[in-house]
């Protein structure tokens, strides 16, 4: 059986979910080190958040959330995103930053790791071959 705490939960999932397409996300801009963009969410959306997402001196603005937490509340972005920044007199906006050239190093990433997943680079690594 659910309880009382489980309905109000998934009535507050089904609230905010109705808020996701309401949110607005900014064009990135950068400086030499990063991009960063910004997200506003709908007011109804941001009284919607969990408490504990929330800074305990009272003050009204978010914590910097981690990636499964703002993910959590609908924010949709590609990887790298974090959330760096809270700007206290719009609480409901949040600042995201990432590396300038995250994609460039993901993309690489990915390439080394599929290398060594298939056994290219073992038989490199110490200078014989097999």
């Amino acid at each position: 059986m659910a309880t009382k705490q489980q309905h109000q939960q998934q009535a507050d999932q089904k609230k905010i979910d109705e808020y996701i397409e309401k949110i607005h996300y900014s064009d990135r801009y950068s400086d030499d080190e990063y991009e960063y963009r910004h997200v506003i969410l709908p007011k109804p959306l941001f009284k919607l958040i969990p408490k504990n997402y929330f800074n305990q001196d009272d003050s009204g603005t978010l914590r910097l959330l981690s990636e499964a937490e703002w993910r959590g509340i609908g924010i949709t972005q590609s990887l790298g995103w974090v959330h760096y920044e809270v700007h206290a007199p719009e609480p409901h906006v949040l600042l995201f930053r990432r590396p300038k050239n995250f994609d460039q190093q993901y993309a690489q990433q990915q390439a080394y790791e599929r290398q060594l997943a298939n056994g290219k680079l073992a038989a490199g690594k110490n200078g014989r071959k097999k």
